[in-house]
């Protein structure tokens, strides 16, 4: 699986990218983008974009879009012992990482540090809460030593590399893929090979387009709320992952998923017909997903922004915002929709 080309990416991009902290991704992203021969801009939010003017430059403008931050932890106090207090930075819940090590990204420099919960030696054991409240991270420093390195609160925390993954199991035929989430680097890797299709194969889209790799996706979407006030698009698709909540009729069967709806938003019915015709054309089938408990940039944006036409459209994940799993020809047909969907969509 080595020569993979989705793994060969997603384990380049799976380095510590805390919302508001994507500049080292952002970096590798650029590097790509060159490699393949894109011009490309950094703009003010952080965001990079690629933007082609479209066989009808008079048409609407369009956005597709995926997201370079990831879920994390944050200090939000130091004890006179060093140890630190923590909350989330993101959709992060402590019983999600259990304890282990993690990477504490100081201002001047990165130090080890142990997600802690306590002894089990106490009668209670069984009883004990998980909460932001009730961890700890040790840190074998003391406050002093800690403000020299640069950790204070505010300061971001995220699992160590050797935690993350990537790793290949089940049927070897049609194998699974997990790691540290998936959100959404995986995205950043399917915009990343799409552009490169595209270039490959010299296919202009119909309409001026904006392929986007955005910040701070979440923690409020700020990345894609700029970009959206800045290119007015008509059309902003998400590309992201599709959470399996219970009772959800979602499969891990290599079918991509489409969100029809989510706590924020609806999403545009035309669209969500028009890229499943692209799954078919591409000889597979789109899931479809409604969120009581989820949202995604597109939404964000709708919401904030009034975009008249919004979708998302991803990989099925199990364990969302976890130690996520997927079936990996799910981004081989993931990749295949939108190439139909860029070819057929006026």
């Amino acid at each position: 699986m080595t020569s993979n080309p989705t793994i060969t990416l997603f384990e380049q991009l799976l380095i510590n990218s805390p919302s508001g902290g994507e500049k080292e991704v952002a970096k590798i992203i650029q590097k790509k983008l060159d490699y393949i021969g894109y011009a490309h801009i950094l703009d003010a939010a952080g965001n990079v974009l690629v933007r082609l003017p479209g066989k009808n430059p008079n048409a609407s403008q369009i956005a597709i879009a995926a997201h370079m931050d990831e879920i994390a932890m944050v200090v939000s106090s130091i004890e006179l012992n060093g140890e630190l207090r923590v909350t989330r930075l993101g959709g992060l819940y402590p019983w999600k990482l259990g304890e282990g090590p993690l990477d504490i990204l100081g201002d001047r420099k990165i130090i080890r540090g142990v997600l802690s919960m306590g002894s089990t030696h106490t009668r209670n054991a069984s009883e004990q809460p998980t909460s932001w409240e009730t961890v700890r991270i040790i840190t074998g420093l003391l406050p002093d030593q800690l403000e020299e390195i640069g950790v204070r609160p505010g300061t971001p925390l995220l699992p160590t590399k050797e935690r993350r993954g990537p790793q290949i199991f089940g049927d070897k035929n049609d194998p699974l893929i997990c790691a540290w989430t998936f959100d959404d680097r995986m995205g950043c890797v399917t915009l990343l090979r799409l552009l490169d299709f595209l270039k490959e194969k010299s296919i202009t889209p119909f309409h001026p387009t904006t392929f986007a790799f955005t910040t701070r996706e979440e923690t409020g979407s700020h990345g894609a709320k700029y970009l959206v006030r800045s290119i007015n698009p008509e059309v902003f698709i998400a590309i992201d992952g599709c959470p399996i909540p219970p009772g959800s009729p979602l499969k891990i069967d290599g079918r991509p998923g489409i969100w029809s709806k989510d706590r924020l938003a609806q999403y545009d019915q035309d669209l969500i017909r028009a890229l499943s015709e692209s799954a078919l054309e591409a000889g597979t089938s789109l899931q479809t997903a409604v969120y009581d408990a989820a949202a995604s940039d597109a939404s964000l944006v709708s919401y904030a922004l009034g975009i008249p036409k919004i979708a998302c459209i991803g990989h099925v994940r199990e364990n969302s915002h976890g130690y996520e799993v997927a079936r990996l020809s799910v981004f081989d047909n993931l990749l295949k929709t939108l190439i139909a969907f860029i070819r057929s969509y006026q």
